[in-house]
């Protein structure tokens, strides 16, 4: 089969769109403190304005698989589009906690569709050819740290010279442009089969009642959610077509490298959370400035991720860096549980954050191609959907967790410093103990070295 003839323009787009959806995780970051006081969130539920989008895109991505497959990954990219447009009018338009919550939420269900989308349009691209497809994925790749980076950045500027409404309306002509652009993206029919529709719904039903069980301290939620997972399970075994195959936790080293990821999120994304309002809430950054302390950290990721960290797994393995990525980012957080009332970005923050950043960047992809190495080619896709559900999870229940510790500690009472950074210490220690014990497992339970992937060549469009 002959290349498609505008394949690096449609890469562009599939690029934009990888960037557009890491974006969204990180653009409100800054506005969240606006947001709390126009929206009346308690500190304890303010945690739900990220992870409303995280658990509907964790929980969704392997339905957002399976749907490609089944209707085509075109058609599938669009209505994702089309519905993350929808969000983002909810999420702007709110006038309550409630509706930011179901605008946040209906944004993660136009993710997880978009992203395996955009992933398969990519294989289909250039999957004959080799050469090509590591540049493709080089560029696909970078996408996703630039997009971690511009949504610091341009939230701090939105949310100080506009108002927070205008980090989810930038969403709508972008998303726009791309839908224009579609006719770039080859077209591709879908192929018969079922779904698994009690398995999406339980597992994502039951994250959300888990992680809410956690923020509440509610145990009826919690056994509500315990048992939904029971479900999801037991369905993967009995449905002729399940989301989720039970026998891909036989591959080598999915268990393991799954394990890492969830405990990376698990204690990445309380870290940025919590920095983000002790600069802001404590330290008296406005918007911008608070995205512009982040900015240096956000940097020094994609540096790591885009140039160094495929040159050290050739030569150290996936094993080394994902151990000593995490123990490097357990360094930083316990560098951050450190800041004080009184303190400064020079001393406080900008530090230990670097160090976090470091950790960061060498755990990370390690982490996600082990997960992947093992897997037979028409396993790859289920194996990264399984894994980037597990970093999102995990991500999501982390922050739960430490946000429950942080109010209990004493970070209720906005405008009281003192207990405020009372709060933040135990969240950043508790971040900390959990990458910690994941360079910990990673060490005792990664017996045998991952092959590591043939570095890409640089991208060229």
């Amino acid at each position: 089969m002959s290349p498609h003839p505008r394949r690096w323009w449609a890469l562009l787009v599939l690029a934009a769109a990888q960037f557009m959806v890491i974006m969204d995780t990180s653009i409100i970051g800054v506005a969240l403190p606006e947001m709390q006081l126009d929206l009346g969130f308690s500190p304890g539920d303010l945690q739900w304005v990220f992870n409303a989008y995280v658990v509907a895109f964790g929980g969704l991505l392997l339905l957002g698989g399976r749907l490609s497959d089944l209707f085509g990954p075109r058609r599938v990219f669009t209505t994702g589009w089309l519905i993350l447009i929808a969000g983002s009018v909810v999420a702007a338009a709110a006038g309550t906690a409630s509706i930011e919550i179901v605008g946040r939420a209906v944004q993660g269900v136009g993710g997880a569709l978009i992203a395996p989308a955009a992933m398969t349009l990519l294989m289909l691209l250039f999957g004959g050819n080799p050469r090509e497809l590591g540049k493709a994925m080089a560029l696909y790749g970078a996408a996703a740290p630039a997009g971690g980076t511009a949504g610091v950045f341009l939230g701090g500027v939105i949310t100080e010279y506009l108002s927070w409404p205008w980090v989810f309306i930038v969403y709508i002509p972008i998303g726009l442009a791309t839908l224009a652009a579609i006719g770039l993206l080859p077209a591709v029919e879908g192929k018969r089969g079922g779904l698994d529709a009690l398995g999406a719904i339980s597992v994502t039903a039951g994250l959300a009642l888990i992680v809410y069980a956690i923020v509440s301290a509610d145990g009826i939620s919690a056994a509500a959610g315990v048992v939904l997972l029971a479900v999801f399970l037991a369905a993967q075994r009995m449905v002729r077509e399940p989301l989720m195959p039970l026998a891909i936790w036989r591959v080598p080293g999915l268990a393991v490298s799954n394990l890492a990821m969830g405990l990376l999120g698990a204690a990445w994304i309380p870290m940025w959370y919590f920095l983000n309002l002790y600069l802001q809430q404590v330290l008296g950054y406005g918007a911008f400035a608070g995205g512009a302390a982040l900015l240096p950290m956000t940097v020094a990721i994609m540096i790591f991720m885009v140039g160094i960290t495929a040159r050290l797994m050739g030569r150290f393995g996936a094993k080394a860096l994902i151990v000593s990525g995490l123990a490097v980012l357990a360094a930083g957080i316990a560098g951050l549980a450190l800041v004080r009332p009184a303190g400064s970005f020079a001393t406080d923050v900008l530090p230990a954050s670097l160090v976090a950043a470091v950790g960061m960047s060498l755990a990370y992809i390690p982490a996600m191609m082990s997960a992947m190495s093992g897997a037979r080619p028409e396993e790859s896709g289920l194996a990264s959907g399984i894994v980037n559900t597990t970093y999102n999870v995990g991500s999501a229940l982390g922050l739960a967790v430490m946000t429950a510790i942080a109010t209990a500690q004493g970070a209720t009472e906005l405008g009281n410093v003192v207990e405020l950074t009372d709060g933040f210490h135990a969240a950043f220690i508790g971040a900390g103990v959990v990458a910690l014990l994941g360079a910990i497992l990673s060490l005792v339970l990664m017996r045998k070295p991952t092959p590591s992937p043939v570095e890409p060549a640089p991208a060229r469009v």
